[in-house]
């Protein structure tokens, strides 16, 4: 197995992965299923995106996979954001506050791995 912890955004999105686990789990809990399905496939998949983007085969490869993890995570704030404004959701402060710190990093590394 692979030493991803020197790697900052694989690290921040496989820990944000399981935090959105614990989220969708607490969902289901709750009967917020068609909600909960959502998070977890867009939440988890900003990880398997940069994830991917670590064995590219080319740079636009590499800015590909991280333009589609940010697309990623843009819809994972737009369903935690619907948590927060309806009622009878859990708290997604923290998950807000970590996905913000994501997305900066992947803006970073795609503007900076520009062609």
């Amino acid at each position: 197995m692979r030493n991803d912890k020197d790697n900052l955004i694989v690290d921040l999105t496989f820990k944000f992965s399981l935090a959105i686990i614990q989220y969708c789990e607490e969902l289901e809990v709750n009967k917020k299923f068609v909600i909960a399905r959502q998070l977890l496939k867009s939440g988890t998949s900003i990880g398997a995106n940069v994830r991917e983007a670590q064995n590219a085969e080319s740079e636009s490869d590499f800015i590909h996979k991280f333009k589609v993890a940010a697309k990623e995570a843009d819809e994972t704030e737009y369903w935690l954001q619907l948590c927060k404004q309806s009622t009878n959701y859990p708290d997604t402060t923290s998950l807000l506050h970590d996905l913000e710190s994501i997305i900066k990093v992947i803006s970073k590394i795609i503007s900076s791995s520009k062609i």
